[in-house]
């Protein structure tokens, strides 16, 4: 009996066919209610297919009683209840490890971004004004100081980066990496204080909500600049907003924000600030690996009784 998958984000048309091969499938992308929208279907549903930002909402894990696994395209979890699938023995699934070098490529894009102020620079050549003009001088990056916040993977990945750049670089985690000689600190104003450049590159979730705070700013100080590629919710939004209006941090590479798709309102004006729209893993080859990492998990489930990359 082909199992029947319940999928809550839009996928492209070379994954729809895929899984459909495989799959009956229950298109639930566009549905206002996903409960409403099943209308009896519920006893049916063996995996669900969602995304990292889309997550599942507690109250459909349970009432899925023949639910086995959730297949997530990403790697932030916060938005699904890892404790609560496993408390109803529904198996977890993420995209780890693929996305990894694009999320590092773009948060050290974001860092060099803002310390050369390569957007402004842009506008400031477009406009003409090059020729009446100067531009004014940017901070350089090599040999400065690197603070990154979760050395996960991608933090990791940011740090080899940075080593390219010959900067000095430093930690912030709940515990030190045994097999990481670079400098650990266990308290964030310490390394906010430490660093020149402070990336947040922590997993989302109450542990970290509002995790950047107004102090942890106002450590960084008034050469400090704020890179963002985690979660909208690991820093006070508003807190870093005031930040940049007052210049109490230089500025600011977001590619997360608290509500997504963000208004550009409350960021009209701010030349100190380089914004992207979640766009970490938004290559086209990454993209497509992600896919077919999301549907093998559950190929390798229903074939051989296993997921390829199993939420630990």
């Amino acid at each position: 009996m082909t199992p029947t998958v319940l999928l809550l984000t839009p996928f492209t048309e070379r994954f729809m066919q895929r899984l459909h091969q495989h799959f009956h499938v229950v298109d639930a992308s566009s549905w206002p209610d996903i409960l409403t929208g099943l209308q009896g279907q519920e006893a049916q549903i063996w995996a669900v297919i969602t995304s990292a930002v889309k997550g599942v909402p507690d109250e459909v894990i349970g009432r899925l009683p023949q639910l086995q696994a959730i297949s997530v395209r990403g790697v932030g979890l916060d938005q699904v209840n890892v404790s609560l699938a496993r408390a109803h023995g529904v198996s977890v699934a993420s995209t780890t490890g693929i996305l990894s070098d694009c999320v590092a490529d773009l948060a050290f894009t974001l860092l060099l971004a803002v310390s050369r102020q390569l957007i402004p620079a842009d506008r400031f050549v477009r406009s003409g004004q090059w020729q009446q003009q100067a531009f004014p001088l940017a901070a350089r990056v090599n040999r400065k100081r690197l603070g990154i916040l979760g050395l996960g993977a991608i933090g990791r990945l940011i740090a080899q980066r940075a080593a390219g750049f010959d900067m000095d670089i430093a930690y912030y985690g709940r515990r030190p990496k045994a097999d990481i000689n670079y400098t650990y600190f266990d308290d964030v104003c310490a390394i906010a204080r430490w660093a020149d450049y402070l990336v947040v590159a922590v997993p989302g979730g109450p542990e970290t909500d509002g995790l950047i705070s107004s102090d942890v700013l106002e450590a960084l100080g008034p050469t400090g600049v704020l890179v963002n590629i985690a979660r909208g919710s690991v820093v006070d939004e508003e807190a870093l907003l005031q930040a940049l209006r007052t210049r109490t941090i230089a500025g600011a590479g977001l590619d997360v924000y608290m509500n997504e798709p963000c208004a550009p309102q409350p960021w009209q004006g701010l030349e100190n600030v380089v914004l992207t729209p979640h766009i970490g893993s938004a290559t086209r080859e990454t993209r497509q690996a992600m896919e077919d990492l999301v549907l093998d998990n559950l190929i390798a489930l229903q074939q051989q009784g296993r997921l390829l990359t199993p939420v630990e």
